[in-house]
């Protein structure tokens, strides 16, 4: 059990329209398999008066703003005062929280974008939750397939957790700040208010409150 990396521990579901698919779970990433489904269960039910249903499984807030260069595919939310620029490429299973941001040619699929995160330049975020006002630098990728194609394991320590998942990207907690050109390697799980600094390679969990420098200097942050 890696308990310091719990829903409860590294998410505000008041901060998502889809704080349902957490309810009833212990880790994050055990939402990864339902998020279509829940997709289209939660989008029959919005306000006709807020989103508009464009294409097939695709609701857009009528406050979002999307680039007509945008490419989106269903099933897909975009939130309340999001936006979707130039070239974005939504692949499906993805949805954007109110007042986020998916920059040009950024790629999602298969992913919960909390409320204000920001994935604004040249991402890619597959098989992963970004939690609250969470933000990836230019660059900064989410890796979801180990090169081995084995199942991933999240590691904190000596402890594992098995996921039973061959796709498995990021699991970002609320306020991360991920740098510039860094890839979160598979299974990576990173606790509330950590810095990653940029370039860098991260795997396995960083605990909350932390500044992330290489894997051997991981410091906590000052109050």
């Amino acid at each position: 059990m890696v308990k310091d990396f719990t829903i409860q521990n590294m998410l505000d579901l008041n901060e998502t329209i889809a704080k349902d698919l957490f309810e009833g779970k212990t880790y994050p990433w055990e939402v990864l398999p339902e998020i279509g489904d829940f997709i289209l269960k939660l989008g029959s039910t919005l306000s006709q008066d807020e989103y508009d249903l464009i294409g097939e499984n695709v609701w857009i807030a009528k406050s979002a703003t999307v680039a007509p260069t945008a490419f989106i595919q269903g099933p897909a939310i975009i939130g309340k005062d999001a936006e979707v620029r130039h070239c974005a490429f939504i692949r499906g299973k993805a949805i954007v929280g109110e007042g986020a941001v998916v920059g040009n040619s950024t790629e999602l699929k298969n992913c919960v974008l909390f409320n204000k995160v920001q994935v604004p330049h040249y991402n890619y975020v597959g098989d992963s939750v970004l939690g609250y006002k969470a933000h990836m630098g230019a660059g900064s990728i989410c890796s979801n397939v180990k090169s081995d194609k084995k199942l991933v394991v999240v590691k904190d320590g000596k402890d594992a957790v098995e996921t039973g998942l061959k796709k498995f990207g990021a699991m970002l907690g609320d306020h991360v700040e991920v740098g510039c050109g860094s890839v979160l390697n598979p299974g990576t799980v990173i606790g509330r208010n950590s810095n990653i600094y940029p370039l860098s390679p991260v795997r396995g969990c960083v605990s909350a409150d932390s500044i992330y420098k290489n894997k051997e200097e991981i410091v906590i942050k000052q109050k």
